[in-house]
């Protein structure tokens, strides 16, 4: 086989010729670029991603033509503590792209609604989890969580608990939200593995008698 006679070597392929177009159409605002798992991704400037954008949909040589997803990733230990990871696909070429930017807890970046109008919801989602702001966006409100809802809840120094607790009054007779009242000092966790049990014994246990 060709790939055997080669050993490790392998003529270019597909991908790598995507990722020198693609590293092309990014130019200046390129950042870093790097193929893994069969997948190529690009980081560029923050500023620029909108012109990326809409250079990979339109250039003949990549026709990211659909915007799969768009997400968020939080890295609290970064002074641009957010990463932006939108997902691309070319049906025509059966190309998949990731492109990321980076940013802060204040600034926002420019909405790409207007070059993939699916962003609509997907940016929408990435403010509601995340806190992430995305100017030019046309209704930018949280999509998933309740009205009132304090917090973003995917940021991961978000408690567990929550901050408001809603529930249904029954003789209010409606939605009420209130304080989260959980004292966490004296709780006892329990960390082993399930698979081998807790090394701790429950009252009640000893009428088990020894494990054989």
């Amino acid at each position: 086989m060709l790939s055997a006679a080669l050993g490790d070597r392998r003529p270019m392929t597909e991908l790598s010729v995507l990722q020198d177009a693609a590293n092309s159409i990014a130019g200046a605002a390129l950042q870093r670029s790097a193929i893994a798992y069969d997948e190529l991704t690009i980081t560029v400037a923050r500023e620029d991603i909108v012109g990326v954008l809409t250079k990979l949909r339109d250039d003949p040589k990549c026709l990211f033509e659909v915007l799969i997803d768009i997400c968020g990733v939080d890295y609290p230990e970064r002074a641009e503590r957010f990463d932006i990871v939108y997902h691309l696909l070319s049906p025509r070429l059966n190309q998949r792209i990731r492109v990321k930017i980076a940013t802060d807890e204040v600034t926002p970046v420019a909405s790409v609604n207007d070059v993939f109008p699916a962003a609509n919801w997907y940016e929408r989602e990435a403010y509601d989890l995340y806190g992430i702001r995305f100017i030019g966006h046309p209704d930018l409100r949280r999509i998933l969580t309740d009205y009132g809802f304090q917090g973003h809840p995917l940021r991961k120094d978000f408690p567990l608990t929550g901050y408001v607790e809603v529930r249904y009054d029954d003789e209010k007779k409606r939605v009420v939200y209130e304080p989260v009242k959980l004292t966490q000092e004296f709780r006892d966790f329990d960390f082993e593995s399930p698979w081998e049990g807790p090394s701790h014994v429950l009252p009640g246990d000893e009428k088990a008698g020894p494990k054989s």
